[in-house]
């Protein structure tokens, strides 16, 4: 009998321990089934909140939600009543970037422990609450970009804990009130109806907090320039933001910058106590962040592919700290952390030949192509300026900075099974694509640099379908990897990827780069050439990396992927095989895994066991 009653406290206890707060879930879910939204959310009664939805954060022992963080979801309409109230130990709201209209919401009143509030880029209308003193804990209040009117509540000079507040783009009227904030750092009333002067208390901040208004300027702050206000250095990285207009972040070798022009300026932002390249989420979001202005054909939205759950939009991304992955053929790539830890990659392209129309339907033939050695295209952003790709990002770095890196000293040499598994899971990738679009799907860039390690250490191709959007290719050590007849008359096709996987294939067997100099001397050598003269006279085993010498009875299966690279880099597209037969091939050289292998038949892109078959949620 005491042994039961122990096995049914430690059962109770085990339920207490992964069971949800369940007034906060069920508020959640009212609040989520009572407006409209068209972006999908993990959401279910069945699910363990504070696990796994998205946006949705719980405090330390799972007992209540603390921040809920849901931009750009597409909600649409007012907020349900008796809802979002419920949430009373909510410290950050954010519901920005959404179509929310109505009243100010009533049942943000009730939210005590409020500390951040984001309800910018939103419908909202009518006059600002009376009373800001019942959230004493503010810290951060945007509500910029609205249809608030009325006059400023002179009850937020009780928020003795603002450093942020952002009434900018609103109807508000009447003068602005002596706040005397103590601790304010960033200020806008910019752009609404008001007018008298600048209170004394307020006349620190620079002219553009008030610009758009009928207002007085003070001599103090007549005198300063319009623009934001410069911000502190960041220790740990380097916060991105839009002002007035997009802005690009411009700066050094370690931590590079994203940089996204959408209009005509250039503004530069650091902050202190940044998200660093560690990816370490902040309590609460930017401070110090502008509100972002549409581009020049009013497009400020991210479009993101159906069951994928990533909480953030194109504001998030300009602050997120950045990092410079590479600047390749067809643009940059960046490394992107945002404020809740999710890291992705950023592509800005460059010289799109094409317009919005051709670009959106390149974009949704990519985002279709779901496979584990794929990079899944996540979400995709077009205006007249600019064109960005977003991306996983994979920790391990591309298979050309594997191989080609510095060389020697604690240098970690590739082996010969990751080499395998790359070449493998690129062949599987890659006939994933091909089988994509009805069959015609071409990737047309295929080298080194845009194959990553996965988490199961295969290779994983990257910039798929950029090669026809692109007005012309310069000349680049891409060359290396183009097959002759692309070289010849400009055109792309499954037997050109077929030509750039040979030598993709050469790489990770000679660890020589497809265009190389010789040791010591200026002369190109084109590793294709190469190795075809080294094979002609017989020498073959001079082709392999001596850095594979040192792995035993691994001859013979090196032996068998030179071949398969040769027949995939012979000079008539006709003779290279299918990629069906390569997966084949590669698989053929030694049995690495269990797994099954991929269908690549049909024209779906999706392929089995190895297609993707839940949506990741941010970290």
């Amino acid at each position: 009998m005491k042994k039961l009653w122990v096995f049914f406290c430690l059962i109770l206890l085990f339920g207490l321990g992964i069971s949800d707060p369940i007034e906060d879930k069920q508020a959640l879910l009212d609040f989520f089934n009572g407006i409209p939204h068209y972006r999908f959310l993990n959401w279910n009664q069945s699910s363990i909140m504070c696990n796994n939805w998205t946006g949705v954060t719980c405090n330390s022992d799972k007992s209540r939600v603390i921040a809920l963080r849901l931009p750009g979801v597409g909600f649409n309409g007012s907020i349900p009543p008796n809802t979002l109230s419920k949430l009373t130990a909510l410290e950050i709201l954010s519901l920005r970037s959404n179509r929310i209209s109505g009243a100010f919401p009533v049942d943000l009143l009730s939210l005590k422990n409020l500390s951040y509030l984001y309800l910018q880029f939103n419908q909202f209308s009518g006059p600002l609450p009376l009373d800001f003193s019942v959230w004493k804990n503010l810290t951060v209040v945007n509500l910029s970009y609205n249809g608030f009117n009325g006059s400023i509540p002179s009850s937020i000079s009780n928020l003795t804990r603002l450093t942020y507040l952002n009434l900018a783009n609103n109807l508000l009227s009447g003068e602005i009130p002596d706040l005397g904030l103590p601790n304010l750092k960033e200020l806008s009333f910019a752009n609404n109806k008001l007018t008298g002067s600048v209170p004394k208390s307020l006349q620190k901040f620079p002219n553009s907090s008030f610009l758009g208004n009928d207002i007085l300027l003070s001599p103090s702050s007549a005198g300063q320039s319009p623009g934001p206000s410069p911000r502190p250095k960041s220790k740990n990285g380097v916060k991105l933001r839009g002002a007035a207009l997009y802005g690009v972040i411009v700066g050094g070798s370690v931590v590079g910058l994203f940089a996204i022009v959408v209009l005509l300026l250039i503004c530069c932002s650091k902050r202190k106590g940044g998200n660093g390249p560690s990816g370490k989420a902040q309590k609460g979001e930017s401070s110090l962040d502008k509100p972002i202005q549409g581009g020049q054909d009013g497009n400020t939205k991210l479009v993101f592919f159906e069951g994928f759950n990533y909480a953030f939009d194109l504001e998030d991304l300009l602050r997120a700290s950045a990092e410079v992955l590479g600047k390749g053929t067809f643009g940059t790539a960046y490394k992107a952390v945002l404020e809740d830890a999710t890291t992705v990659v950023v592509k800005r392209l460059k010289e799109v030949g094409v317009g919005k129309r051709e670009f959106e339907q390149q974009m949704e033939i990519v985002g279709r192509v779901t496979h584990e050695n794929v990079a899944q295209l996540r979400a995709y952003y077009y205006s007249k300026d600019e064109k960005l790709m977003v991306y996983d990002y994979y920790s391990q770095g591309s298979v050309s900075a594997l191989l080609h890196g510095k060389r020697g000293g604690d240098r970690i040499p590739l082996d010969w099974e990751t080499r395998l598994r790359i070449a493998v899971g690129a062949a599987r990738g890659l006939a994933c694509i091909h089988s994509g679009n009805n069959g015609k799907l071409v990737h047309g860039n295929i080298k080194a640099s845009n194959v990553f390690l996965n988490s199961q250490n295969y290779g994983c191709v990257a910039d798929l379908g950029l090669s026809t959007l692109i007005t012309s290719v310069p000349p680049t050590r891409a060359t290396g990897y183009r097959a002759p007849e692309v070289n010849e008359i400009k055109k792309l096709s499954q037997a050109s990827d077929i030509y750039s996987y040979g030598v993709l294939l050469l790489e990770l067997l000679t660890g020589k780069s497809a265009i190389h100099s010789s040791g010591g001397g200026d002369e190109v050598i084109h590793l294709v050439r190469w190795v075809q003269s080294v094979v002609r006279e017989e020498w073959t085993a001079e082709v392999f990396d001596m850095e594979l010498m040192r792995y035993p009875n691994i001859e013979e299966e090196m032996v068998e992927m030179l071949q398969v690279a040769m027949t995939c880099v012979s000079r008539v597209p006709d003779q290279r095989p299918k990629i069906t037969d390569v997966v084949k091939m590669v698989e053929d050289i030694r049995r690495i895994d269990t797994g099954n292998r991929p269908s690549t038949e049909g024209g779906s892109g999706v392929s089995t066991p190895y297609a993707s078959t839940s949506a990741p949620t941010p970290q």
